[in-house]
């Protein structure tokens, strides 16, 4: 534990020349729909915050109601482990976003606000985007690659970034025109998490923000057997988030963190906790984005989480964030290298364990084979 009246440890966080009070952002979508709510961010601590996906033409995004399903906990049903969203990108004027802009920046001149923007693949459009945008003062761009859901017929989001080539091309027109800093943002519905990053750093992207939501299924209602969220009777495969995402979520960034070890990460994915956050800068990130995490937790949560990391920094006895960033990746192998460590150990490695191991308790036996 850290010292008695020693210094707090310190969240700042130095990225592609921004400086973060704390790495903890909110991620694109809900939290950051508007400049009202986007300036309550910044009034109650967040580091940052990344506004809802926009693009030049508003008219072509029309949402559902309901366009959220729960996986809820079966012993508790108050407890969420899994959200789905069909949600859109931003419905809202593209000149009204210009504006809020503006005023944001204007009142929060020193909080990080980055502006997320989607288009279709065609360059006019998203040279159109960025040197519009960029004029309003924002501190940077994420680049929306990876949307899993909507839009997929305008060859937008998840459907552009899966093509590394894609990535590459579309990438490079942004950073042709972009004066501030560029995060290109991954899909998780990938074979190969590193191929699309790799792509977008070559074409100069400044960062990569990982990951998206998984395209998915939440469930089927059991009284009506449609599944869900059920629009009219239909619906369709959406993007899921929450606790349940977030093993999924570390292993990409980790892969990526090895892959592009020189690139700034911004991880997201199941991110409730300063606990949580921790894992991912352990795992490279150099900051964190929380979406569904302040939907179900709400804006305030932003105090628990600084403390809570500040508490995992103290215990290592660590003075700032950089000394935990990617403190685990050297602790990635291969499960042959995993048996011959264990030989070293010389730890019981006998063959045919499973005669012996499986007996009929599987759930004691279960147990004894855990780690946690």
């Amino acid at each position: 534990m850290g010292i008695v009246g020693a210094m707090a440890p310190s969240l700042k966080v130095h990225v592609n020349g921004l400086e973060f009070e704390n790495p903890f952002l909110l991620g694109s979508g809900p939290p950051g729909t508007n400049a009202k709510v986007i300036m309550k961010s910044f009034e109650l601590g967040w580091g940052g915050n990344v506004c809802k996906t926009i693009s030049l033409d508003h008219s072509k995004v029309i949402n559902t109601n309901p366009r959220y399903a729960k996986l809820r906990d079966p012993d508790d049903d108050k407890k969420v482990i899994g959200f789905e969203n069909i949600e859109l990108i931003s419905d809202r004027p593209f000149a009204t976003w210009l504006e809020e802009f503006r005023a944001i920046k204007k009142r929060w001149p020193n909080r990080i606000l980055v502006a997320s923007i989607m288009e279709e693949y065609r360059k006019e459009a998203w040279v159109e985007i960025v040197e519009r945008v960029q004029e309003t003062g924002v501190d940077a761009f994420e680049m929306n690659l990876s949307c899993p859901h909507g839009l997929p017929e305008r060859r937008m989001g998840a459907a552009m970034g899966a093509s590394p080539e894609i990535v590459n091309e579309v990438v490079g027109w942004v950073k042709s025109v972009s004066t501030i800093p560029v995060w290109a943002k991954m899909t998780p519905n990938v074979g190969d998490p590193t191929a699309s990053p790799k792509a977008a750093v070559e074409a100069g992207a400044d960062g990569i923000s990982a990951i998206n939501t998984i395209l998915s299924v939440v469930g089927v209602d059991l009284d009506t057997l449609r599944p869900m969220p059920t629009v009219e009777g239909y619906t369709t495969p959406g993007g899921y988030s929450g606790l349940a995402a977030r093993p999924i979520a570390l292993r990409h960034v980790m892969e990526i963190s090895r892959a592009l070890p020189n690139t700034p990460i911004s991880g997201m994915g199941g991110i409730y906790s300063g606990g949580d956050a921790a894992q991912f800068v352990a795992l490279g990130c150099h900051t964190v984005q929380v979406c569904t995490g302040a939907m179900l937790q709400g804006y305030r949560v932003i105090s628990k989480l600084n403390e809570e990391l500040a508490a995992v920094l103290d215990k290592h006895g660590f003075d700032s964030l950089e000394q935990l960033r990617g403190v685990a990746l050297p602790y990635f192998t291969t499960h042959s290298d995993l048996v011959a460590r264990q030989r070293a150990a010389k730890k019981d490695l006998e063959l045919e364990r499973d005669a012996t191991a499986w007996q009929g308790e599987i759930d004691k036996e279960t147990d004894a084979l855990t780690a946690n």
